[in-house]
């Protein structure tokens, strides 16, 4: 059983909070918009950490993460990438590779709204873990945690790190 925690829109931004949900954690997943590599630096400090690049990314994150991962964790196939829309409103790039990839979740940031929402039409769990920066226009940043489990994710949990601009 792997412990997850899963981020995304930090955007250069880490506090106390975050990290010690990261310490807690077997691995940390981070879907895009990291900020600088000081940030999945700071993260590799204290666990396993897959990322990917978002769209706000510079050169030297683009060059550390891949734009996609896709990867097998406690017998659950994992997609991830930054930009990926929701069920069934898919971008194009994004409905092919979960059809070919066949994951049992798919991960994706960028919007800056959580949302974990079942996709029986590809037989997937899609997780978007909302922005746990400061940057962008949500109102409450927030980050997801879970348990994998022989292909299943068990305990999935909202964690609420506070208003955007005060620490939790």
């Amino acid at each position: 059983m792997k412990k997850i925690l899963l981020l995304s829109d930090t955007h250069n931004y880490l506090d106390e909070p975050i990290l010690r949900h990261a310490s807690e954690a077997d691995e940390v997943w981070h879907a895009g918009d990291i900020g600088t590599i000081s940030i999945t630096d700071r993260l590799e400090a204290l666990t396993t950490v897959r990322a990917v690049y978002g769209n706000a990314d510079d050169h030297v994150v683009r060059m550390t993460h891949p734009y996609e991962q896709e990867f097998i964790v406690e017998e659950l196939k994992v997609y991830m990438v930054h930009i990926g829309g929701y069920p069934p409103r898919y971008i194009p790039e994004v409905k092919k590779a979960l059809s070919e990839k066949k994951p049992g979740l798919f991960i994706c940031g960028h919007s800056h709204i959580l949302k974990v929402m079942r996709d029986s039409s590809l037989n997937l769990l899609h997780m978007n873990p909302g922005a746990a920066g400061i940057q962008g226009f949500h109102k409450v940043r927030t980050m997801l945690r879970f348990k994998v489990s022989q292909g299943k994710i068990l305990e999935p949990e909202v964690i609420e790190l506070g208003q955007k601009g005060k620490s939790a």
